[in-house]
């Protein structure tokens, strides 16, 4: 009986380990892509308990999280002329595990490679205004480009974010000295405006003066007012400008 058991005890124990392979446990966010005989099965499986019979089966596992792909530093040179460093990042995930496997030898390289070409092609057609100020078009470009050419792999790139732009420190200083005199031109205009302004509301007063000159007077009282609140030694006496007109015009009939 002993050695009943033990002969049959070493197949026994070969078969539980087959048993024990065969079982695969697939994670919710994984599929697994079947080869069954070399040949791929119409449907991925998972997730859950699948059966994989090796060696006449063999199974590629393919996450469907979304990946943040992060671009490298690409040297670009603008429309303008202007030499640049971007590097973005690109947000995309496998639709269909079983095409990213077929099509591709490696996915993730294969759309690295992709997006850095796209990033220097698509920037390289703008000038650089245009990279600075209107990033959320060039974003929705590069994705749509992107997502066109990643397609037939099963793969879905949903968003694609410039980062950074670094620029040289010459052009630094040149739009530095743009921006002082873009200020500078702004001030001068926005002085000029109230200068004329003042003028405008000058002309009005002297309007008014002219039909009611006892308005100057009160403009005399009134300025008195003020010197006197900030307690000063200053003294104005207000001449009548009557008195003046007396004056003149005893000048001008004497002439």
């Amino acid at each position: 009986m002993e050695l009943f058991g033990v002969e049959w005890f070493v197949p026994v124990f070969f078969v539980l380990i087959y048993v024990f392979s065969v079982v695969n446990i697939i994670s919710e966010y994984e599929r697994a892509v079947v080869f069954r005989l070399g040949r791929v099965l119409a449907q991925p499986k998972g997730p859950g308990v699948i059966l994989v019979w090796r060696p006449i089966d063999r199974i590629v596992k393919v996450s469907l999280r979304t990946v943040a792909l992060d671009i490298p530093v690409q040297d670009i040179i603008t429309r303008d002329n202007v030499s640049v460093k971007v590097n973005a990042v690109v947000y995309y995930r496998v639709v269909n595990a079983t095409r990213a496997i077929i099509e591709l030898e490696n996915y993730l390289y294969a759309t690295s490679q992709l997006a850095q070409t796209t990033l220097r092609s698509v920037l390289g057609e703008v000038e650089l205004d245009d990279l600075l100020s209107h990033r959320d078009t060039l974003n929705a470009r590069l994705q749509t480009i992107l997502d066109q050419h990643t397609d037939p792999w099963g793969i879905k790139v949903s968003l694609v974010e410039i980062k950074t732009v670094d620029l040289p420190q010459e052009m630094q200083r040149a739009m530095a000295k743009q921006a002082e005199a873009e200020r500078e031109r702004r001030a001068k205009i926005i002085h000029a405006e109230g200068e004329f302004q003042a003028s405008a509301k000058l002309a009005e007063a002297a309007a008014v003066i002219a039909v009611q000159p006892v308005a100057i007077q009160l403009r005399y009282l009134q300025t008195l007012t003020e010197i006197g609140v900030e307690k000063n030694t200053t003294v104005v006496f207000p001449v009548p400008i009557d008195l003046i007109n007396i004056f003149t015009k005893n000048l001008a009939t004497k002439e």
